[in-house]
Formats: C-alpha cells, sequence, structure tokens
C-alpha cells in the first residue's frame, strides 16, 4: 500500500516562510497530476496549488504570488514553497497524487500562523 509522507508543516508568524514536501513511500509509475489541498476548522477541503506532468501550474487566487508548486520527477516528490504567511492560511494541508488507475492522499500536516 503507497502512502504518501508529508513533512515541513508548523507554526510560523504572519509574514514567515514554511516549504511543504510530499513524498510516496515507493515509486509510483504514471503520475500525471500532484496537487496540495487545505482544510481549516469549519471549512471545506479546498485546493490550493497543482501541477501537471507537463509542468503547467494552477493556483487559488489567495496564494497567488506568495506560494509556488514544483515538482521533482525523479524522485516522484511535490513541494508548496510559501511565503509571506497568513492568519488564514492556517490549516491542514494535504498532499494528492494521481495516476489513470489511483488517487493517493497524504496524512496531512498542519500549517499555524499566528502572532
Amino acid at each position: 500500500q503507497v502512502q504518501l509522507v508529508e513533512s515541513g508543516g508548523g507554526f510560523v508568524q504572519p509574514g514567515g516562510s514554511l516549504r511543504l514536501s510530499c513524498a510516496p513511500s515507493e515509486t509510483i509509475f504514471s503520475i500525471y497530476y500532484m496537487g496540495w489541498y487545505r482544510q481549516a476548522p469549519g471549512k471545506q477541503r479546498e485546493l490550493v496549488a497543482s501541477i501537471t506532468k507537463a509542468g503547467n501550474t494552477n493556483y487559488v487566487d489567495s496564494v497567488k504570488g506568495r506560494f509556488t508548486i514544483s515538482r521533482d520527477n525523479a524522485k516522484n516528490t511535490v513541494y508548496l514553497q510559501m511565503n509571506s504567511l497568513k492568519p488564514d492560511d492556517t490549516a491542514v494541508y494535504y498532499c494528492n497524487v494521481r495516476i489513470p488507475t489511483n488517487n493517493y492522499w497524504g496524512q496531512g500536516t498542519q500549517v499555524t500562523v499566528s502572532s
């Protein structure tokens, strides 16, 4: 059973930065989509950023200009660089990896932005 292992979450003050990483426990083939989602207390899970196999990226409007998604195809790893963090960015962040026959989710990593 493939698992996605996330790391990099934590506590940061407003204006600070964090870098999230997500890697599978074993090699996954035919990845066509990798993304980061988040869920704040009392809210629905939302897409934060995604990147396709071709390198096309997509961001929710609230993080444009502050967050950057990237991927290392050789390592099957996806990253989310988060700069200029705001209290509204506080949430559990989930990694998502898709292949034609499966849809994998990470266990989530907490990001808390507070002074």
